[in-house]
């Protein structure tokens, strides 16, 4: 790690440096594209514990369901139901850690209707199953 902070600091101090690219490029930058995905993000963990069916998501981008998913997964490497499982799942962890709640009222409040799928998909993106990441986290 040292090695590493020193090369970075040789680079940081050398005088010949270059430019990688021309003065042609330039990131395009759009302002639209950028409040559009954040209506999205934002409009996703208010509602993430509810039901979002692809129309109500495409309709909050104001575009077509088919144009969102190719939008969504453009932007952010994965579908928009990997991206909700993911907010579900972290939201499922933290009220685990609080244990304030039971596995089964954590299933409901995280947004999973279906217990058999809440500890699938937890056991999938954990490793473990809603009760062993209890346990080892909270201990």
């Amino acid at each position: 790690m040292i090695a590493l902070l020193q090369i970075l600091q040789s680079l940081s101090q050398c005088k010949e440096a270059s430019l990688l690219s021309n003065s042609y490029y330039s990131e395009g930058f759009d302002q639209h594209d950028t409040d559009r995905i954040n209506h999205i993000y934002q409009y996703s963990l208010n509602n993430f514990q509810q039901k979002i069916t692809i129309e109500e998501i495409a309709e909050v981008a104001n575009i077509s369901p088919h144009s969102f998913c190719r939008y969504f997964k453009s932007r952010s490497r994965k579908t928009y139901s990997q991206f909700l499982l993911e907010l579900r799942i972290g939201h499922a962890c933290k009220l685990l850690l609080e244990g304030k709640l039971s596995i089964a009222q954590t299933c409901y409040e995280s947004g999973f209707n279906n217990f058999a799928n809440f500890n699938k998909y937890f056991k999938i993106m954990t490793k473990k199953s809603p009760l062993q990441y209890q346990k080892e986290f909270r201990s």
